[in-house]
């Protein structure tokens, strides 16, 4: 029923029937007692206490609830155990409330993973609020501190954790959580464990922790087959004949397909992006909301035409008038059924910018210069963005061709002489 450790150690397990829920269960409590001293918690577990063996603390038999309530039971002892263990290494002796505390991440741990990602999150809604980041990205460090407090909560029965307490089965585990327990994909998950990641590299640089315990943690994205336009798909649209409900959005979409631009990012666009650069062109000379990467754009004579047919229209400093996204996304379907265009994959206004990148290396900007202009950090994401198109191939084919030309007709010719 108890256990003692170093004589003055104890934990037990007893159950809170003075408070019955209304479904008949009673909440399993645990005390912790370190000389003659008591400090109680609430395991968060809930039983019927007629399955409860007072002597030895655990639920009786052998059936599935039996044996989860006591693994988790076990799992509890042996956190505990370890941060008596902990503390009476770093300061040598411990009081019952500390060691409560500690379990249960109260007031105890400044360095602690939730109380730094709940920062982070504050500090880039002021981000957001003030447009320098975008609110997708801030909706997901939202979701991910969720599924991070319930898998704590779920899997380590405490409130919080001290990143000194990460170590590589902690990001394993979650991965685990994140696909089975919230049934998430491999690419969702991909994108949910980057932030946790952030997190301790953030601790690395605050000099909470020396080493990052998930170094080892590989996890890759699926590439996916990302839908795109062809160049004779973005010229139906380009001259397609749309009504004045969806001008606005059709111009974007092209504005989007010759610059690369997301609808973020054009919807930010301001006039003071747009100047006359080194070579005497006009560039768009701006930053990703998404990621805040440089992302520098020479401007070509389509894009210049649909900024100069604006001007005038928006009283501030904004380039475009700019509707909101899911009407952008229904009004571009709407005039590609219009242009007879038959795309293999669901089109929406974020279709412009893989059409962008797709469109350009099939004319053969090197991808180093795509990179650039996409406002990528790494090449590997425009390989994603911009996968080598059969046009691409051929047109490549035809630059080799010419070069072996004077080859061919040598061959041509030996082949003549030989049927003489």
């Amino acid at each position: 029923m108890e256990k003692t450790k170093k004589s003055t150690f104890k934990l037990l397990y007893y159950l809170k029937k003075n408070e019955p829920k209304k479904n008949g269960t009673v909440a399993i409590m645990g005390r912790i007692t370190i000389d003659s001293k008591p400090a109680c918690f609430s395991t968060k577990l809930e039983i019927n206490p007629n399955t409860w063996d007072l002597k030895h603390g655990r639920l009786l038999g052998k059936s599935a609830q039996a044996l989860a309530i006591n693994i988790k039971l076990d799992k509890i002892r042996l956190r505990i155990d370890h941060h008596y263990d902990e503390i009476m290494k770093d300061e040598g002796f411990a009081t019952a409330i500390k060691l409560k505390n500690t379990f249960l991440g109260i007031g105890v741990m400044e360095d602690s993973l939730l109380k730094v990602f709940k920062k982070h999150n504050e500090e880039f809604e002021r981000l957001v609020s003030k447009g320098e980041r975008a609110k997708n990205t801030y909706r997901k460090y939202i979701i991910v501190y969720k599924h991070l407090c319930d898998f704590i909560k779920e899997r380590y029965y405490q409130e919080d954790m001290a990143f000194r307490e990460l170590n590589p089965d902690f990001i394993r585990e979650f991965d685990f959580f994140l696909r089975v327990d919230k049934e998430c994909t491999h690419n969702t998950v991909c994108v949910y464990t980057m932030p946790v990641i952030r997190m301790v590299q953030l601790a690395i640089k605050k000099g909470l922790i020396r080493k990052n315990p998930f170094e080892d943690y590989e996890i890759r994205m699926n590439e996916k087959d990302r839908g795109y336009l062809l160049k004779e798909d973005v010229e139906k649209i380009l001259v397609h004949n749309a009504n004045k409900r969806f001008e606005l959005v059709r111009d974007l979409f092209v504005f989007s397909c010759f610059t690369g631009l997301s609808y973020s990012d054009i919807k930010k666009l301001k006039r003071s992006n747009i100047q006359s650069f080194f070579d005497g062109h006009q560039w768009i000379i701006s930053r990703r909301k998404k990621t805040d990467n440089a992302s520098n754009v020479r401007l070509l004579e389509i894009p210049k035409r649909i900024i100069d047919k604006y001007v005038g229209v928006m009283r501030n400093e904004l380039v475009f008038p700019t509707p909101s996204n899911p009407t952008c996304n229904t009004h571009i379907r709407k005039i590609i059924e219009q242009a007879e265009i038959f795309p293999e994959h669901k089109i929406g206004f974020h279709t412009a910018r893989h059409t962008f990148g797709t469109m350009f290396l099939t004319e053969g900007v090197p991808l180093e210069s795509l990179s650039k202009m996409m406002g990528h950090k790494d090449i590997s994401t425009t390989q994603i963005y911009a996968k080598i198109t059969s046009q691409k191939i051929s047109k490549d084919m035809d630059l080799v061709s010419s070069k072996f030309q004077s080859m061919e007709l040598a061959f041509i010719a030996t082949e003549k002489e030989l049927t003489l």
